[in-house]
């Protein structure tokens, strides 16, 4: 019989702090203006005629390669862990659509802790080493993509609003990057800072699987397979405007998917709504397709 029932009370539902609500409220207010920025322009008459007209083979290579897409990213995720877990690439992958199913209905990326508690639960892993392994993922991404801008900004004039913040993104890589690595290189001093605090000396288990993953190459080798995670999701950008009868080139597709991957960083709508049509649009204008 199971004990926990009867013994203990149900935990207290955790109340939505102040700055959660404001953050919530940002989220939504930012969405609504954007939407309202592009949906002057949006002629739903077209849409039926223009689904017609769409070369569908193209929206099938599309749609095959956002699957391969996240099938890599659940093979890197797989890898990082590999120094503390040794975790089925499909465990990964299941977590990774879970997490993304529920960023299209949750705001402000929730999909991302979603994803992060099944993998931690599945895989009998700490919350907090499954959460940092996902954050260690995005300073990757984050390193990758600032790159990437400088060399967007070699193939197209990109608005010097993504520019700043690109800007603005590689100060908050860095200060993420700065902390991971004093907690996997610097394990003894991190500890003895947290041993003065009751709450921190409680990651002694955090501090030693970082530090494995920090010794690993494993590592190296999921910060090398960023770069193919972020070069492939040029290919469905690429296909859909094909499919759509858009005239653009590989490496303006390319312009346009580190826009929209800027557009994503900032935790926003559900969906990303709003943020993503208004990305989209300012993107493919650069390149003469007409707003409406």
């Amino acid at each position: 019989m199971d004990t926990s029932v009867t013994t203990g009370t149900a935990a207290p539902r955790r109340k939505t702090t102040t700055a959660q609500k404001v953050l919530l409220v940002l989220a939504m207010a930012v969405s609504v203006a954007c939407l309202a920025m592009v949906l002057p322009h949006f002629e739903p008459e077209k849409l039926l005629e223009e689904i017609k007209e769409m070369n569908w083979g193209w929206v099938a290579i599309a749609a095959l390669a956002d699957i391969l897409v996240y099938v890599l990213q659940g093979w890197r995720w797989s890898l990082l862990l590999r120094p503390v877990a040794l975790i089925p690439y499909k465990r990964s992958i299941r977590a990774i659509y879970v997490g993304l199913f529920a960023n299209e209905v949750l705001p402000l990326r929730t999909g991302e802790i979603i994803r992060c508690y099944l993998m931690a639960r599945w895989s009998g892993l700490p919350l907090s080493v499954a959460i940092s392994s996902a954050l260690i993922e995005r300073v990757f991404d984050g390193i990758w993509l600032i790159l990437c801008v400088l060399v967007a900004t070699q193939i197209a004039p990109v608005d010097s609003n993504y520019i700043y913040g690109a800007e603005v993104l590689a100060i908050f890589v860095l200060i993420a990057a700065g902390l991971l690595w004093a907690a996997m290189f610097f394990k003894d001093k991190t500890r003895s800072l947290f041993a003065g605090n009751r709450l921190l000396s409680k990651l002694n288990i955090l501090l030693e699987d970082l530090n494995l993953i920090g010794h690993s190459r494993y590592l190296y080798y999921s910060a090398l397979a960023s770069l193919p995670y972020l070069l492939l999701q040029v290919v469905p950008i690429y296909a859909l405007t094909q499919g759509y009868g858009i005239p653009i080139t590989l490496p303006q597709a390319f312009v346009v998917t580190v826009i929209l991957r800027l557009a994503a960083v900032v935790p926003a709508a559900p969906g990303n709504l709003g943020t993503f049509q208004l990305a989209a649009v300012t993107a493919l204008m650069m390149f003469g397709t007409d707003r409406g």
